[in-house]
C-alpha cells in the first residue's frame, strides 16, 4: 500500500444548481434537473438534464463550465493555480468536438490547453478523453503524479456539455431511454444526457499538512482497465469491471469486505446494470452488501464529466453518513446483489467507498476514498 493522497478542494457545475451543499441536498431529496430541451433531430426522448448557458456554443460553453468550476475547486481549497508544483489534468469525453467546426479543425487537446491558461496555470495541462470514464482517469492520472513526485498540486477535472451530435447518437444506438433514468430497476430502459463539470483537488500530504489544509477526504487507491468487448457495450460478464475494482482495492491495501458504499456507474441500460450487477456480485461475494447509490437519475449521464461529479458525490456520502435515493429506482431487480436505497436516504457509519466507472470502448475505472472518522 502507498501512502493515501489529501483531496483538500472539491466543486462541481450540475443541472440541480453548483454548491456543494445545495445540489447534495436536494440529491437527497430525489430531486432531478432533468427537462426537455429542443432538438433539430428526431430523438427518442427530448428529456436533458442541462445547465442554463449564457452562450448557445458547445466550445464556450466547455470553457466556461470548465473555468468556473476550476476557480470554485480552487478557492475552497485555499490554493491559486500559479504554484510551482500544481499540475492540471482535465477530461472529456470529445467535449465540444463533434459539433463545432472550429474544434474539429483543432486537436481535442486545445480545449485543455486554454482553459488552463484562463484560470492561470504555469504548466501545460494534462488532458485525456477515454470517454465516460474520463472524470475518474483525470483523477487516476492526478494521484499518479502525486505519488511519482512530479507534482505536489493536481487539479483533476472532468467536463462536458451537451450537443445535437450526442444526443443523436445515443437516440440512433438506442441507449437513449424514452422514458425515464431508472437505473436498477425491472423497468429499465436507458440513460438521459446531462452536462456538467466536476473537480477534485488532490495533494499529497507532506503539502497539505504543511499549509494546514482543509482535508476532505484521502484517496486510496485507483484501478483501471479494458474490457475490449465492444465500442459501446458492456462485457457481460464484466471481467474490466471486475478487474478495475480488484486493482483499486489491491492499491488502496484493502479487500472486498472493507468497502461500505458504491456510487455506481448505474446509466440504467439493460445491459449496462446487467454487467455492473455481474461485477459486484462477483467483486463482493455473497454476505458483503455495501450500498450503492447512482446519481444519473438526477444529473443525467454527462459522459466526460461522470467520474468526477460521481467522485465528489461518493465523498459527500461518506462525509455526511448518508446515501441519496436513485432517483428513478422504485422496482429493484430482485437479484441485485448489493443493498440499494429505494425511494429515501439511507443513513450508514462507513467511511470507506468506492466510485465505479463504465466507458464507451471499454474503459472501466474504479477509485477508492476514505473519510476520517
Amino acid at each position: 500500500m502507498v501512502a493515501p493522497v489529501a483531496v483538500t478542494g472539491a466543486a462541481w457545475s450540475t443541472a440541480l444548481g453548483h454548491g456543494l451543499d445545495e445540489v447534495w441536498r436536494r440529491l437527497l431529496a430525489g430531486e432531478h434537473g432533468f427537462v426537455e430541451v429542443e432538438s433539430p433531430h428526431r430523438l427518442r426522448n427530448l428529456l436533458a438534464a442541462a445547465i442554463p448557458a449564457r452562450e448557445d456554443s458547445p466550445a464556450r460553453r466547455l470553457r466556461r463550465l470548465a473555468v468556473e468550476t476550476l476557480h470554485r475547486a480552487l478557492e475552497e481549497a485555499g490554493l491559486t493555480a500559479h504554484g510551482d508544483t500544481t499540475r492540471f489534468v482535465l477530461g472529456t469525453s470529445l467535449g465540444a468536438w463533434l459539433d463545432d467546426e472550429q474544434e474539429r479543425g483543432a486537436p481535442l487537446h486545445t480545449w485543455a490547453d486554454e482553459v488552463a491558461r484562463e484560470v492561470g496555470a504555469r504548466e501545460a495541462p494534462v488532458s485525456l478523453s477515454t470517454a465516460c470514464s474520463s472524470g475518474s482517469d483525470a483523477i487516476l492520472v492526478g494521484a499518479e503524479l502525486i505519488r511519482s513526485g512530479a507534482a505536489e498540486v493536481c487539479v483533476c477535472a472532468g467536463v462536458d456539455v451537451l450537443t445535437p451530435s450526442k444526443r443523436l447518437a445515443h437516440s440512433a444506438l438506442s441507449t437513449m431511454s424514452p422514458t425515464r433514468s431508472r437505473a436498477f430497476d425491472v423497468r429499465h430502459d436507458g440513460m438521459l444526457l446531462g452536462e456538467g463539470a466536476g473537480v477534485l483537488v488532490l495533494e499529497s500530504m507532506a503539502h497539505a499538512k504543511a499549509r494546514s489544509a482543509p482535508l476532505l477526504a484521502l484517496f486510496r487507491g485507483a484501478g483501471s482497465a479494458n474490457d475490449a468487448a465492444s465500442m459501446t457495450s458492456p462485457d457481460p460478464a464484466a471481467l474490466g469491471a471486475r478487474l478495475a475494482m480488484e486493482r483499486a482495492l489491491s492499491d488502496a491495501g484493502l479487500v472486498p469486505g472493507d468497502i461500505g458504499v458504491i456510487n455506481a456507474h448505474g446509466s440504467a441500460t439493460p445491459a449496462n446494470d446487467r454487467a455492473e450487477a455481474e461485477a459486484f456480485r462477483a467483486t463482493f461475494g455473497p454476505g458483503v452488501r455495501p450500498w450503492v447509490f447512482a446519481t444519473k437519475g438526477a444529473f443525467g449521464h454527462t459522459l466526460g464529466a461522470t467520474g468526477a461529479m460521481e467522485a465528489i458525490a461518493l465523498i459527500l456520502a461518506l462525509r455526511e453518513g448518508v446515501v441519496p435515493p436513485v432517483v428513478g429506482l422504485e422496482q429493484p431487480a430482485q437479484d441485485f446483489p448489493c443493498s440499494l436505497p429505494v425511494g429515501r436516504p439511507v443513513r450508514h457509519d462507513e467511511r470507506l467507498g468506492l466510485s465505479l466507472t463504465l466507458g464507451f470502448g471499454g474503459f472501466d475505472t474504479a477509485l477508492v476514498f476514505e473519510v476520517p472518522r
